[in-house]
């Protein structure tokens, strides 16, 4: 019947202080691969954005998250205003800017 269910051997008393931190070890490197796979390469992209947004000027082709594509009319502080078609503008928030275009699109489209 052993081929069934091994058998349960009694382990010495007490650990030794090796073994505590091979237990850790596994936690420890999943907590590396989780900073080399996911906040790492998310702080790289918060950053561009907080970089791309300030350099916003007025005249820069935008695409914001909604997907509206739009030039740069006016800029403030924490608003920027959109042209989207002639004699037609919309106010959004600095940060919902998600992509900056290559001039030339906004005629294109």
């Amino acid at each position: 019947m052993d081929f069934l269910i091994s058998p349960a051997w009694a382990q010495a008393a007490g650990g030794s202080s090796s073994s505590t931190w091979l237990n850790l070890l596994p936690l420890v490197l999943i907590f590396v691969v989780f900073y080399f796979l996911l906040i790492r390469p998310q702080t790289k992209r918060a950053k561009e954005h907080r970089e791309m947004v300030a350099k916003l000027a007025a005249g820069d082709e935008v695409v914001t998250t909604g997907g509206i594509l739009g030039r740069i009319s006016d800029i403030g502080d924490s608003f920027v205003t959109l042209e989207v078609a002639p004699n037609v503008a919309i106010r959004v928030q600095r940060f919902q800017v998600t992509q900056l275009m290559p001039k030339g699109t906004f005629k294109g489209a």
